[in-house]
C-alpha cells in the first residue's frame, strides 16, 4: 500500500497541527507517494536503527525523535553523522517524524505514562491550545516519595533513577497528586507547582533547575529521556489495530535497537 495513506490514517489520530511551536514533525527523508510494505516505528534514528530497516526492508519508518534536528552543513559521506541519512536516502527508506504532538495528543504518550503508573483524573499540565496540552497532572493512590520512585523504576525497568530531594527524609513524605512530561519537560516546573502536584516526573533536569524546584517545594524524578521508548510499542499496536480494521497488506515492526546512550554503574 502506499506510505501516504498510513501516514493519513496516523495524522487522522495525531495531526501535525499539534505539535509545539517550531517543533520538527511530518515527513523529513524520502517521500511517501510508494508502495511500502514494511513500516518500522522507533524512537530515535541512529546507525544501529537504519541496519535494522534495511534489513528488514522497511519502506517507511515513523519515528518520534527527527534524524535531522540541527540544520546540515553539508552531506559529505566521509562524516559518520552524516552517513545515517545518506543510508536512508541510498535504500529508499522515508522517515515520517510524530515529535510533541504524539505528548500532546489525547490517547497519546503522556496519557501512556499515567495508564502505567496510575495517574488518575488527569488535566493538562501546560496548555498548548483551547483543548490540547503537553504533559498531565493527575492522582495517585497516596503513598511515600520512596515506594512512587521505587515503582517509577520498576515500570520503566532503569538502572537508577534521579531523585531532586535534599532530604533522605522526603522519601517517607506522603504525596497524592503528581505531575508527568516525557522527554525534556523541565521548562514546565512552575505549571506542575501552579496546578498543585507534590512530585515532577520528567527527563533531562539541570542541576540549578532542580534546586529551584526543591526551593518552591516540588520534589522531582527524572527517569531520563528514554522511557519515551514506549512511543514504539504502543504505537505498533495501534497500526496493527488501524491494519485489522482497514485491511492493510502491511507488516508493522517495533524497533529493537537500543538507542539510550546512557548506562549507570
Amino acid at each position: 500500500m502506499l506510505a501516504s495513506e498510513i501516514i493519513a490514517r496516523y495524522e487522522a489520530y495525531c495531526p501535525q497541527e499539534l505539535s509545539m511551536e517550531g517543533d520538527i514533525s511530518g515527513l523529513q527523508i524520502g517521500t511517501l507517494d510508494k508502495e511500502v510494505d514494511k513500516v518500522l516505528v522507533a524512537l530515535d534514528i541512529r546507525e544501529q536503527t537504519v541496519v535494522e530497516a534495511i534489513e528488514a526492508n522497511a519502506g517507511l519508518i515513523i519515528v518520534k525523535h527527527a534524524p535531522i534536528f540541527r540544520p546540515l552543513k553539508d552531506l559529505v559521506a566521509d562524516k559518520a553523522q552524516n552517513q545515517i541519512v545518506l543510508d536512508l536516502i541510498k535504500h529508499d527508506i522515508a522517515v515520517y517524524v510524530s515529535h510533541t504532538n504524539i505528548d500532546v495528543v489525547e490517547d497519546g504518550l503522556n496519557d501512556w505514562f499515567c495508564q502505567l503508573l496510575d495517574i488518575k483524573e488527569t488535566s493538562f499540565l501546560s496548555q498548548t491550545s483551547s483543548e490540547h496540552g503537553i504533559g498531565r497532572v493527575g492522582k495517585i493512590a497516596p503513598q511515600t516519595f520512596g515506594d512512587f520512585a521505587a515503582k517509577v523504576k520498576a515500570t520503566f525497568g532503569l538502572d537508577s533513577l534521579r531523585m531532586v530531594t535534599y532530604e533522605k527524609a522526603d522519601l517517607n513524605r506522603m504525596i497524592e497528586r503528581v505531575a508527568i512530561c516525557g522527554g525534556s519537560g523541565q521548562s514546565f516546573y512552575q505549571e506542575a507547582i501552579a496546578k498543585g502536584a507534590q512530585v515532577y516526573i520528567t527527563g533531562d533536569i539541570y542541576y540549578h533547575t532542580a534546586q529551584e524546584m526543591l526551593t518552591e517545594g516540588l520534589l522531582a524524578l527524572d527517569p531520563g529521556h528514554h522511557i519515551e521508548v514506549l512511543f514504539t510499542g504502543k504505537l505498533k499496536e495501534k497500526l496493527d489495530t488501524w491494519k485489522a480494521e482497514e485491511g492493510w497488506e502491511i507488516e508493522i515492526l517495533a524497533s529493537q535497537a537500543w538507542t539510550n546512550p546512557f548506562r549507570h554503574i
